[in-house]
């Protein structure tokens, strides 16, 4: 059984629709929950192993992302420091 997901989109300055992070982050985080799940209960065929590690390198990618809006808004500005 699938489940719908539904990500707010929000147009930019330039009409540009846009994803906020931490929902992005979030389905990661999910997609690869639900992989394992499938995995551990039979509802798949496929590899554990492999499922296990995709799961570990999106919870990687989703990390980055969060650790990349941290800084944006720790800066204030948005700027590098």
């Amino acid at each position: 059984m699938s489940q719908q997901v539904t990500l707010p989109l929000v147009p930019d300055t330039d009409g540009v629709l846009q994803v906020p992070a931490d929902e992005v982050s979030r389905l990661l985080r999910r997609l690869g929950k639900q992989w394992l799940t499938k995995v551990r209960t039979g509802g798949s065929d496929l590899d554990g192993e492999t499922v296990a590690t995709l799961t570990i390198e999106l919870a990687k990618l989703a990390d980055r992302i969060d650790v990349a809006c941290i800084a944006h808004h720790s800066n204030g500005d948005g700027s590098k420091r």
